[in-house]
């Protein structure tokens, strides 16, 4: 792992970036607009997102193009929303195959209903001890902020995972590894749809009891989905599952909440999407979940309703007083 590639610009991939250049003499940072990549050079800082976190440009090699950083590094850390991955790697001659491919996306493929390491298996012919996950629970902003986060680092292959942990460990940071790719991908995916379920039910009025409610029955769904999708031992009480279900669902960064408070009031997602300038995951992979589930059957009663209001534009108010209904 002697070359490290971040490909995204959005505000985790530069709050990765900062992690990373705490322990590291350079990276190669991959962003697709040529014109944020003349701003940081010139202003050493983000344009667009976490504009108060200043780098040493100089540990920085830009690129725009995915087949050249590609070409010139030995892992992937691949940060940007799901539905924008195809189209950052559109053109791609470049093999995957002896790159350790990392993915701190936390949502799923729209059209393919995968989740991201699956679809680089699939349709990139990574082998599965070459793919890694990033998990939180964190908010990029307060990583910005250089308060004390948890990151879980994730692989098949225990030495990759531990190698990984250790490159994004410093004084604000604490990580852990897992070989449970797959739950922790799943569950990191889950948290965004429970979280908008929250956020709408905070829009409709429904206070502190209720939300406690909701995210104790929220955990219990991500569970039995997980469990069967990918039945191994694991504890879903863990800092991956659980404390990143919280931090989505209640904390003031989170995208997710945020775009369900305003669905919850009446918005369009279309309007919600422009008026927050950012990406809900939860969106895409509440329709992504649902066609999988077709597949398990699992009883999904809050995953149900989200895609029932966001998809099949069911009134927030009725479709949650059904859910009510189904919450113990």
């Amino acid at each position: 792992m002697k070359k490290i590639a971040v490909i995204g610009g959005g505000s985790w991939a530069t709050a990765i970036s900062k992690i990373l250049l705490t322990n590291l003499d350079e990276i190669n940072w991959m962003i697709k607009d040529a014109s944020l990549i003349e701003f940081f050079k010139k202003h050493k800082t983000n344009r667009d997102f976490l504009s108060a976190v200043l780098f040493d440009t100089n540990k920085i090699n830009f690129y725009n193009d995915i087949n050249k950083v590609v070409e010139e590094s030995d892992v992937l850390i691949f940060v940007v929303p799901s539905a924008f991955l195809k189209s950052t790697i559109e053109g791609l001659t470049v093999s995957l195959e002896d790159k350790y491919v990392v993915s701190a996306i936390k949502g799923i493929i729209p059209d393919d209903y995968l989740i991201v390491g699956d679809f680089f298996r699939q349709k990139y012919n990574v082998p599965t001890e070459s793919i890694g996950i990033i998990s939180g629970p964190s908010h990029a902003e307060e990583v910005a902020m250089e308060r004390l986060s948890y990151l879980t680092c994730s692989s098949h292959d225990p030495r990759k995972s531990q190698i990984l942990a250790r490159l994004l460990e410093c004084r604000y940071i604490k990580t852990t590894s897992s070989d449970d790719i797959h739950g922790t991908e799943y569950s990191a995916v889950l948290k965004n749809i429970m979280a908008i379920a929250a956020g709408i039910c905070h829009s409709l009025g429904y206070g502190d009891n209720f939300q406690a409610v909701l995210i104790s029955n929220a955990i219990q769904e991500i569970e039995r989905f997980v469990d069967a999708v990918h039945p191994i031992d694991r504890d879903i009480k863990g800092s991956a599952y659980l404390g990143d279900l919280l931090v989505t669902a209640y904390s003031q960064f989170s995208r997710n909440r945020l775009f369900g408070n305003m669905i919850g009031k009446g918005y369009s997602v279309k309007t919600a999407q422009l008026e927050m300038n950012m990406i809900a995951e939860g969106y895409y992979a509440v329709e992504g979940i649902k066609k999988i589930n077709e597949k398990y059957d699992v009883y999904m009663p809050i995953t149900n309703a989200v895609y029932n209001i966001i998809y099949e534009r069911i009134a927030p108010a009725i479709e949650i007083k059904i859910l009510t209904d189904n919450l113990r």
